[in-house]
């Protein structure tokens, strides 16, 4: 066998491995940290960067490391989030066997009730994962921003003989997150020792009352779980089946019921830019770092791995003696004579002139508006989608087919740091305004 087809031979091998491993999305959950971006959405649903979808980011980073077999599990609000991974994918090198499956939570003879939790539902959905002889199952949460090359934690589970291998952030600490996130305690060869919780948001019976005596010395150390995790096949379903049959949540549950066996649970750290959405402030700031120069955020435009996400037949934006700096622009927009400054305009925008916009995120809209003068049930408000003319919009988040009238100013006129007026069509959160989806905004409006 010469040099080329060794080569190949090995190539095959190699893409033959990945392949024996299928990845678990979960695209929403039932407690939302973006509220009321997922009002009617689920979190992995929610636009970003004009064009693209949270979930895009993960479903890509399967892609991109040959993962072919994806299962998307979903419950909540996951209308608009189904219909998305049911397009999306078809052209996106999946190849010939490979697919983007979507299992919505359901309920049979046997078993009445949605599903309870993560272990919960993939318990449920045994039936459907095991229909091909994968060797692992990769867990991923739906609306994290990252760029992961799965393969290289595939290897290193491998080459370490593990049952469970958990993915962590080692470029942040676990001050730095908030409550509800799953702390690892690992040795200096990165073995799980301990998992617990910086939260009290699970029931009662999973807190932890953390005391980590006898670990805090130079041997231990403490990093944040991303909530990934590949397991093995028969490990995954000996734990839910046999060991925690009654097992509602993966983390909290089964992870710590693992290490509880003497299973061989490792820590695979992780030392990239990674974004778990974890409030409005860091959504509006990942969709800010899109539009800089630098590469300290996530990188939409990288050719060695792109980004997939559903193509659309949308015509070219119209500019018509806008000024534009420093923004992302998405398909389909028709922008007047307008100033835009810092800002990510998401598809089939409309903005009239003498409008002032800077560091904002403004989603567009699902359709085109005709205005023909005719009435109809769709079109009966009296502002039309869109933005209207003289307003002034800064730091605020503009959901999808809102309708902001004329001689409008979003600018959080009271500098205030909290506010719900859900009521009045937005919220303030952060200081940022946040515009509900379809909220209609009369003209002369001050905010």
């Amino acid at each position: 066998m010469d040099h080329v087809s060794i080569s190949s031979f090995h190539r095959k091998v190699d893409f033959v491995q990945w392949q024996s491993v299928a990845a678990i999305v979960f695209g929403d959950g039932s407690e939302s940290r973006l509220y009321p971006l997922t009002k009617r959405r689920s979190e992995g649903a929610i636009p970003i960067a004009s064009n693209y979808r949270l979930i895009d980011s993960v479903v890509s980073n399967c892609i991109n490391s040959n993962i072919n077999k994806i299962y998307a599990l979903t419950q909540f609000n996951s209308t608009s989030l189904n219909s998305h991974l049911s397009r999306a994918y078809s052209g996106a090198g999946l190849g010939k066997e490979g697919f983007v499956e979507v299992i919505a939570a359901y309920q049979s003879p046997d078993d009445q009730g949605w599903f309870q939790g993560t272990a919960d539902a993939i318990r449920k959905c045994m039936w459907v994962l095991e229909e091909y002889p994968v060797a692992e199952f990769l867990i991923l949460p739906g609306h994290h921003l990252y760029k992961m090359d799965y393969q290289k934690l595939i290897e290193s589970h491998r080459n370490r003989k593990s049952d469970v291998t958990i993915v962590a952030s080692n470029s942040i600490t676990v001050r730095d997150q908030d409550l509800g996130f799953g702390v690892l305690t690992i040795n200096t060869e990165n073995q799980v020792i301990q998992y617990s919780l910086k939260s009290d948001r699970e029931p009662e019976n999973y807190k932890v009352a953390e005391s980590l005596t006898g670990l805090s010395d130079a041997n231990y150390s403490c990093i944040p779980s991303m909530g990934i995790y590949l397991i093995n096949r028969a490990t995954m379903v000996n734990l839910l089946n046999e060991h925690f049959p009654k097992a509602y949540y993966f983390g909290t549950e089964v992870i710590r019921g693992a290490l509880s066996l003497g299973m061989k649970v490792e820590a695979y750290l992780f030392e990239g830019y990674w974004e778990d959405m974890r409030s409005i402030e860091a959504f509006y700031q990942a969709n800010m770092e899109c539009i800089k120069k630098s590469n300290m955020g996530y990188n939409f435009c990288d050719r060695d791995s792109p980004v997939y996400t559903m193509p659309r037949c949308l015509p070219p934006t119209i500019v018509s003696d806008a000024i534009i700096t420093d923004s992302v622009i998405g398909d389909g927009c028709i922008l007047q004579k307008c100033k835009i400054k810092g800002t990510v305009v998401g598809m089939r925008t409309k903005i009239g002139d003498g409008t002032i916009i800077e560091d904002s995120v403004i989603m567009g809209s699902d359709v085109y508006q005709i205005e023909d003068g005719r009435k109809s049930n769709i079109y009966s408000k009296s502002v039309p989608i869109g933005i209207g003319k003289n307003t002034e919009i800064r730091k605020a988040i503009v959901d999808k087919n809102a309708r902001i009238g004329n001689n409008v100013k979003i600018i959080n006129k009271d500098n205030v740091e909290e506010g719900d007026r859900e009521a009045s069509g937005y919220i303030i959160s952060g200081k940022i305004m946040v515009v509900l989806r379809s909220a209609e905004i009369p003209d002369d409006s001050i905010l």
